[in-house]
């Protein structure tokens, strides 16, 4: 299995005894952000493939990482097997305090120090839009599927996932996209043995509109939030 993913691993597939590739590419229309409309970025799109008609073997325990580093998440899209835990390690010289508060997966590891880790175990496929409860500006999002078969796209907005040979549901997740959109592009695919290169998917952003957030208690972010001298390092 190619997870395409640098900082999450899984060895579920290890014993499939053939496997056949799906490969494409994703192109980005209508956006608003300058990474995308001058450089081309179709980076952060996971590509997910739902066997039709049979079931996946339970992938074993295994562990993924979403680093806290620079006031950011690490990977910012991160998608997951149901079952996976999540380390959140906070590699900064300040304090953090990771939760989700709506969509998805309810959590709060709380507050912690630098160099420290919190973990989740995520159990329920959906959307889990992460936040941090000190500094606003920080977000991620956390893909839990209840299919190994997936991969992110790169910056060219190219993915390949190896799959045995079948019929499978395409999904197509981006954030910036509505939900209608992502309905639209879903699709029934069949995978033979040479496996199959799939003609490009476009995805549009226009109707997306970015919400606002608030933090873990449901209220506004006070001013100056993530700049209290309080969360430093040298909080005692």
């Amino acid at each position: 299995m190619t997870w395409r993913s640098l900082i999450c691993f899984s060895l579920a597939l290890a014993a499939a005894v053939s496997a056949a590739p799906v490969s494409g590419k994703v192109a980005l229309r209508d956006s608003r952000v300058e990474d995308v409309k001058k450089r081309d970025n179709y980076s952060g799109v996971v590509i997910s493939l739902a066997p039709v008609g049979r079931t996946v073997a339970p992938a074993p325990a295994h562990r993924c990482r979403m680093l806290q580093k620079d006031k950011t998440f690490t990977p910012h899209i991160l998608p997951i097997v149901a079952g996976t835990t999540v380390d959140f390690p906070n590699a900064d010289p300040i304090f953090h305090s990771a939760f989700s508060s709506y969509s998805g997966q309810i959590f709060d590891v709380g507050l912690y120090p630098p160099g420290e880790n919190r973990s989740v175990r995520f159990t329920r496929p959906g959307i889990v839009r992460v936040f941090c409860n000190i500094h606003p500006a920080m977000s991620a999002v956390i893909l839990v599927l209840t299919t190994p078969f997936f991969a992110t796209t790169g910056l060219d907005g190219s993915f390949h996932i190896d799959t045995p040979p079948g019929e499978y549901d395409l999904n197509v997740f981006h954030e910036r996209a509505t939900d209608a959109t992502l309905r639209s592009l879903t699709r029934r695919i069949t995978v033979g043995e040479a496996g199959v290169e799939l003609p490009p998917i476009v995805i549009s952003e226009s109707g997306y509109v970015a919400a606002s957030h608030k933090n873990k208690y449901g209220k506004d972010y006070p001013p100056g939030s993530g700049e209290d001298p309080a969360y430093s390092a040298g909080r005692k």
